[in-house]
């Protein structure tokens, strides 16, 4: 039993040898090697494919969250954030809540291709899940909002979503009698005002944050969490698939906007992004780069909501998605580029489907936060 275990041990050894001879950026094939590799710190494990002049972080674990729990059992002003949240009195029809578009059974989407808001009227763009919302510099798809007191204004204001006009809000909201001790545990004092009750709003969606997922486990030093087609998915991710140039950090996102080719440009579902806002013709079809935390639960996904099976996503980077303008087009200064650090990419069916296992191993159980019982009165 010595000598046997002795043999292993060589084994192992040389295999952990042989693996950590590997080139930097080589596909490893062999599972147990690229287990070996992986079952390390992330400091110590292969380089990632990064292009030059890349602003990255190593992929990480989500931190401990017990400040989310104590909040929604303590912190006035989280409590009254939550129900002004799932309150549809904040539309002008009172049939339309904050919740009706970020849905807690959802993973604070919608599952809709567009959002869809008073009388039934459709959006132009599908909802961005909440989840872990509080790190984001920038909010909306085209980055519109630079924090998410500013965000809570715009579909309280649009009149496709909650058409209600917000310096009548306040108003509305003091005619509620039980919502006057709500603000003053909150600010001190009763006067409901429209920044108190954005900011209320907002302290309740910095509480919504994604739970651990199987690759959070694994970074913790729990390897045997994620599967060998897992970890496969996880070093394609980083390197041959190129995700890192935009998904990478704490949250896979870089929080910058880019444009991956699917403007529609001169098409029924054109839209130019991030231009609508800048009119820079820099940022022509430009979008902020989602978080994949918990992405497999967000569908359907892009900004257009078109897409509802992630091996076509997978799809589209795999081709590099070229654009090359029609004729007359060469000179249009709108004509969308696609961004430089979108390239074909070479992925195999078994590279897509690892990819794809990776994506699942990132997506932890939801929380299905209860909706209030009863509102104030």
């Amino acid at each position: 039993m010595i000598r046997i275990a002795g043999i292993l041990s060589i084994v192992v050894t040389v295999m952990l040898m042989s693996a950590l001879t590997i080139p930097e950026h080589a596909q490893v094939n062999a599972a147990d090697s690229l287990r070996i590799l992986y079952a390390r710190p992330a400091a110590a494990w292969p380089a990632p494919v990064i292009d030059s002049g890349v602003q990255w972080q190593e992929l990480a674990a989500l931190p401990a969250d017990t400040a989310s729990v104590n909040a929604w059992a303590s912190d006035p002003k989280v409590q009254l954030g939550k129900l002004l949240f799932f309150d549809p009195r904040l539309s002008s029809s009172n049939q339309i809540s904050c919740s009706s578009c970020h849905d807690p059974d959802l993973a604070w989407g919608d599952g809709r291709k567009v959002s869809l808001g008073t009388d039934h009227l459709q959006g132009t763009r599908n909802t961005p899940s909440l989840l872990n919302v509080w790190m984001q510099r920038n909010l909306f798809w085209d980055g519109r909002a630079d924090g998410l007191e500013s965000q809570a204004i715009n579909p309280i204001a649009t009149h496709h979503e909650m058409n209600m006009e917000p310096p009548l809000l306040p108003a509305k909201i003091a005619a509620i009698p039980g919502y006057r001790p709500l603000f003053r545990n909150a600010f001190g004092e009763e006067r409901i005002t429209l920044d108190r009750i954005t900011t209320a709003i907002a302290a309740f969606e910095r509480t919504i944050r994604s739970r651990d997922s199987r690759f959070d486990e694994f970074m913790k030093g729990r390897y045997h969490k994620m599967s060998d087609l897992e970890i496969k998915g996880l070093h394609l991710f980083r390197t041959k698939a190129r995700c890192m140039n935009c998904h990478n950090g704490q949250y896979l996102t870089d929080g910058a906007f880019h444009n991956i080719g699917l403007t529609y440009y001169g098409r029924k579902y054109q839209d130019l992004g991030l231009y609508n806002i800048s009119r820079d013709t820099a940022d022509v079809g430009r979008f902020r780069t989602p978080s994949l935390r918990d992405v497999m639960l967000t569908r359907p996904w892009m900004h257009n909501g078109l897409f509802d099976d992630m091996e076509g996503i997978l799809n589209i980077y795999n081709s590099g998605m070229p654009m090359k303008p029609k004729p007359g087009q060469e000179n249009d200064a709108l004509f969308p580029r696609t961004d430089k650090l979108i390239k074909p990419l070479g992925l195999t069916k078994e590279d897509k489907e690892a990819l794809m296992a990776f994506l699942q191993a990132l997506t932890g159980k939801p929380y299905k936060m209860p909706r209030p019982e009863t509102l104030p009165q």
